[in-house]
C-alpha cells in the first residue's frame, strides 16, 4: 500500500517548484506534509522525502 502522506507531500512540492511565486503558508505547508509523510515512511521514500525537502530549501534560496 502506498504511503499517502509521502504522496501528498511529493505533490505539494512539485506543484510549489513549478509555480513562479509561492508564499511561506504554502512553505509551511508543505514542511508540514514533508514531516508527517516520514512517520510511516519506507528507508527509499525516507531517502526521497530528504530529497523534497532539499528541493524545496534550494527553492526558497532562488525565489
Amino acid at each position: 500500500m502506498q504511503n499517502q502522506l509521502f504522496q501528498q507531500a511529493k505533490q505539494m512540492v512539485g506543484k510549489l517548484t513549478n509555480q513562479n511565486s509561492f508564499n511561506e503558508q504554502d512553505k509551511e505547508v508543505a514542511r508540514q506534509a514533508i514531516q508527517a509523510a516520514y512517520t510511516n515512511a519506507t528507508a527509499e521514500e525516507q531517502q526521497e522525502l530528504q530529497q523534497l525537502e532539499q528541493q524545496l530549501a534550494q527553492e526558497n534560496e532562488l525565489k
